[in-house]
């Protein structure tokens, strides 16, 4: 019985406070927004549930063509996001560079 008693004692120790909002150390940066990231990833998730539905059914050869194209669409989803981190990447360089006294 003591043994519970020891671990009850152990728990009550108080979690870290919460940050306040303003403690965010990215205070002033507006998040980067590309549309086709989101619609790629939805993309890629009905692909995927295509697939898994078809073999779930049976239909292994629909189920191959519809894994092999949530490959292809996961594909291009990752290249936009590098290709938008790229883009905006440099976009924001040259916005500190040009706004620093």
């Amino acid at each position: 019985m003591e043994k519970g008693s020891g671990a009850a004692a152990g728990s009550s120790a108080r979690p870290p406070p919460m940050p306040q909002l303003d403690e965010f150390p990215f205070e002033g940066k507006k998040p980067v927004k590309n549309p086709f990231v989101p619609i790629g990833a939805l993309v890629t998730a009905g692909v995927l549930t295509a697939g898994l539905v078809s073999f779930r059914y049976g239909n292994s050869r629909l189920g191959q063509k519809l894994m092999r194209a949530r490959v292809v669409a996961q594909g291009v989803t990752v290249a936009l996001m590098v290709g938008s981190a790229y883009y905006y990447g440099d976009q924001i360089k040259l916005f500190k560079k040009g706004s620093s006294p």
